[in-house]
């Protein structure tokens, strides 16, 4: 069976183990990385891609917007105008529920965008949707 991986941006440390329990309650048991700014997140994708092992490349990216050092934006047109990441599917996962920002994130790329869940138990869904739709419904290129 594959190995999935979930690279997770996000620079608050309360959301990420929030998310790391909401996946968990998921049953999600393989490999979430988690980067705290954008440059971070850039700096684990070269990494991966340039270790020359067999690389696993995120099944997805979960991506907030509003980061220290290189924002949620800036990072998501940087992926999506580089051949080796341009194929990740990157879900924006953000406070901002505003719908001129929505625009601006699917016109620079992203597969998705989810406005934050106010409660766990609604991030419990919103996992559990996640990893039904881009796990286990969609077909990604190798």
């Amino acid at each position: 069976m594959e190995e999935i991986s979930i690279l997770i941006a996000e620079d608050d440390a309360d959301d990420r183990f929030l998310l790391q329990a909401a996946f968990h309650e998921n049953g999600f048991n393989d490999k979430l990385h988690f980067v705290e700014n954008g440059v971070e997140l850039v700096d684990y994708l070269n990494t991966i891609s340039n270790s020359g092992n067999e690389v696993i490349m995120p099944r997805f990216i979960l991506l907030d917007l509003n980061m220290p050092k290189k924002d949620g934006r800036e990072v998501l047109k940087e992926i999506k105008q580089n051949i080796a990441f341009k194929k990740i599917p990157v879900i924006v996962f953000s406070t901002t529920n505003n719908e001129q920002e929505m625009r601006r994130c699917y016109e620079l790329g992203a597969n998705s965008y989810i406005t934050k869940p106010n409660s766990f138990e609604n991030l419990i869904k919103t996992v559990a949707a996640l990893r039904s739709y881009w796990i286990q419904t969609t077909s990604i290129p190798g």
